[in-house]
């Protein structure tokens, strides 16, 4: 079963037609850019907002989370007995309200890239399923029907869009060439765009969808060695940082604390940095191993 990501901005806990409604104030000192990556990705994610209405989302989060910060690290500094507390915590609120307007801008493009990826991931065994079905003696249209109501995830989503232009009366050639244009997927376009050809030059779709399988799985067996040759390197430097290191510290900061009669305290509190560093490193490992993942498996 695919699942699907649901487009929820970073630290909002409304819906989008509220966030833009109590966001209107803050649209104020964004121009209007229509070209822009930001209203671009908007687009592709299929997301009712202009980034004149994002950015304002963004800058009124942002704000909200500087003035909520700012109280609470002022208190904390002012607890904890620390002069000029009301100074410090400017820096400290401004880090972290820089983060979550980062966070928000850049979620588009990542949602972008997470849409692209799962399209792909499902691109084949939809072409096939479309192959079978045109063997089959079943029309292109009702093809697309079908396939919008599978099990493909975003791609399903994608014919969805197809079924509701072609019922609309736009021709089918035209609206393989519109979802094609704008879709994130270099492989989807390039599919949709040799279907659209192949209706114009009259050949059998069978042949060009047959042809458009062949490729990808070329391009897959490709993905799949371009993998194992990152994979390797990066093995090396988790058996390096995970294994080898850590084992390394613990002895080393045993023979240290035993000699330098280091405090309990101190000597514990060693022992979890080092536990929570390499639990760390191992985050960013799976995080590492996941990001380069072929997209077409």
């Amino acid at each position: 079963m695919s699942k699907k990501i649901k487009f929820k901005i970073p630290f909002t806990f409304s819906g989008l037609d509220k966030l833009r409604k109590k966001s209107v104030f803050f649209q104020k000192p964004f121009k209007h850019k229509p070209k822009s990556k930001l209203q671009k990705n908007l687009e592709i994610s299929d997301i009712a907002l202009t980034r004149e209405e994002y950015l304002g989302i963004s800058l009124k989060t942002t704000t909200y989370s500087f003035i909520i910060l700012y109280i609470l690290s002022s208190t904390i500094l002012f607890l904890t007995n620390i002069k000029n507390m009301f100074i410090l915590a400017i820096p400290i609120a401004f880090l972290f309200s820089g983060f979550v307007f980062f966070s928000q801008t850049a979620y588009p493009k990542v949602y972008v890239r997470k849409k692209q990826r799962e399209i792909e991931k499902n691109l084949i065994p939809a072409l096939e399923d479309m192959l079978i079905q045109l063997n089959s003696g079943v029309p292109l249209f009702s093809i697309i029907v079908n396939i919008s109501v599978a099990d493909y995830g975003f791609l399903s989503d994608e014919f969805k869009k197809m079924a509701r232009k072609i019922n609309a009366g736009i021709p089918q050639i035209k609206v393989l060439e519109e979802i094609g244009k704008n879709n994130a997927s270099v492989f989807f376009r390039r599919a949709l765009w040799q279907m659209s050809n192949g209706m114009r030059a009259g050949s059998d779709i069978s042949v060009v969808i047959k042809e458009s399988i062949k490729a990808l799985n070329e391009e897959q067996i490709v993905q799949i060695q371009n993998y194992g040759n990152k994979l390797n390197p990066l093995i090396m430097f988790y058996m390096l940082i995970s294994v080898i290191l850590p084992a390394l510290s613990i002895t080393f900061l045993t023979i240290i604390s035993s000699m330098v009669s280091l405090p309990k305290t101190m000597t514990t509190l060693l022992f979890i940095s080092l536990f929570v560093i390499v639990v760390f490193i191992q985050i960013i490992f799976l995080g590492a191993i996941k990001s380069i993942r072929p997209s077409l498996l």
